[in-house]
């Protein structure tokens, strides 16, 4: 690091005062990006501070990384840059909350599981069913793009977020949308944070539309020998007039996944190894209602089941659930503590092009002598890990040419992959943003609009951007 730099971190404590201003090798590690560890982190009280913070760092050229619990660094590319982290975790406040017109705005520092405890005084809750979910904040959560087994009911961040306030690359505050439904109009500007890694700018407060908690769920499994059988049963399922609140599949690999005891530190919850059989796919789906719907519901649901040639149908008990549920929602993190060399992808397609693309992460993962296991959303979206035994450069290579073919095929099905986590080691060599994107200037014209100095995150998200 440069004197100049040196003196300009220097100037954090008088923004943000001394106490918040982090400068211990050892502390810093927390904050390491694949190796890469800033030369300071701050942790603003106010959005005034965190403004004044990104102000210095564009003035005086420091690459700056926003975060809060840290859970999600790992994501993407290594930064090519990273003099400073901007740690969010204090702006962790309810701004306002409106159980009447079931909106919400909080900043975003504030943990996960801060906001379920608000929202279940009022019987509301945000269908934010993600990973990490016991430490993560909201602001990383909406940043990575992480998705939810609630996507199939609910959707995505997209759907429910009304409005955002962001500091933009010169030190702006800026603000899009609303925090009512009435009052998001224009331009949704905010939308292009979600999933965006950071790397437009630093979201500070969110708006939410929020939503009753469901009631009385159920939730109910479906087992089958042959994968086509379990996509006929998400497909008759789709074709019915139910709407499920989840519906994924799960491959015959996630049940040594969600037996293992990552799994159960993860998970608090009781679970039962033997929901899951190995060498079997699974559908796992829930509803919600009242009983008389629920029945017929579950008569319905076995009736499809046993036409597309279900082995075994079993309705989960109430106590089971949260278990059940919790592993799903944890799968990436499960799946990255069981293996040293884990990789992630996210395949995204159409529905009924799904069950092609996993065929050929079935021949793959064959091919090239590596365990798997994958979680496919009914709405086609699967996070697939590829689970070797080491990192050694034939290992490597194997990987490489795996997910070389998953990407490959997923381009065939008119689709997209991109690899969220891997090995550090491995991240030159693999396909991480997958292949090139045709609007790919204008994401880049973007970045140049919103951070012109290349500030946030430099070199992580997509192309290097």
């Amino acid at each position: 690091m440069s004197k100049a730099a040196g003196a300009a971190l220097s100037r954090l404590a008088s923004i943000v005062g001394a106490s918040h201003v982090l400068e211990d090798p050892f502390a810093l590690k927390d904050y390491s990006i694949d190796g890469f560890t800033p030369s300071s982190a701050v942790r603003p009280g106010t959005i005034s501070e965190a403004s004044e913070v990104v102000k210095l760092a564009a003035a005086e050229k420091l690459a700056l990384v926003a975060c809060g619990a840290r859970t999600k660094l790992s994501m993407g590319m290594s930064p090519r840059k990273y003099d400073l982290a901007l740690d969010l975790s204090r702006l962790n406040g309810v701004v306002a909350y409106d159980p009447g017109d079931l909106t919400l705005s909080v900043e975003a520092g504030i943990p996960l599981r801060d906001i379920a405890g608000v929202l279940a005084q009022h019987g509301q809750f945000l269908p934010l069913g993600v990973p990490f979910q016991n430490a993560a904040t909201i602001g990383g959560t909406i940043a990575s793009g992480v998705d939810s087994p609630f996507r199939q009911f609910y959707g995505t961040a997209r759907d429910f977020v009304l409005g955002m306030e962001f500091i933009t690359g010169d030190g702006s505050l800026a603000k899009s949308g609303g925090r009512v439904v009435k009052n998001v109009t224009g331009y949704d500007l905010h939308k292009l944070m979600i999933g965006a890694m950071g790397s437009l700018g630093v979201i500070t407060r969110i708006h939410f539309r929020t939503f009753p908690a469901p009631r009385n769920p159920r939730a109910f499994l479906v087992s089958f020998e042959r994968p086509e059988q379990a996509w006929a049963l998400r497909q008759a399922i789709a074709e019915s007039p139910f709407r499920p609140l989840t519906l994924d599949i799960l491959s015959p690999g996630v049940a040594e996944l969600f037996a293992s005891s990552s799994a159960s530190q993860r998970v608090a919850e009781s679970y039962d190894p033997k929901m899951l059989a190995n060498r079997r796919w699974t559908v796992t789906t829930g509803f919600g209602g009242n009983d008389k719907v629920l029945d017929r519901y579950a008569a319905e649901l076995a009736k499809m089941a046993r036409q597309a040639g279900a082995t075994e149908i079993e309705r989960l008990g109430e106590g089971q659930i949260p278990g059940a549920f919790g592993r799903k929602r944890e799968f990436i993190p499960i799946a990255l503590d069981s293996s040293p060399a884990a990789v992630i992808l996210k395949v995204s397609t159409l529905p009924s092009r799904m069950k092609d693309v996993f065929a050929s992460v079935e021949r793959a993962a064959e091919e090239d002598s590596l365990e798997w296991a994958a979680i496919a959303r009914g709405v086609g979206v699967a996070h697939v890990a590829l689970l070797p035994k080491d990192l050694t450069e034939g290992t490597a290579n194997r990987v490489a040419a795996a997910t070389e073919g998953v990407l490959a095929a997923t381009a065939a099905a008119e689709g997209s992959a991109t690899i969220p986590w891997c090995p550090a080691e491995w991240k030159r060599s693999l396909k991480i943003w997958g292949f090139d994107r045709d609007d790919f200037a204008q994401m880049k014209k973007l970045k140049a609009f919103f951070d012109p100095g290349g500030v946030f995150s430099p070199g992580r998200f997509v192309g290097g951007i």
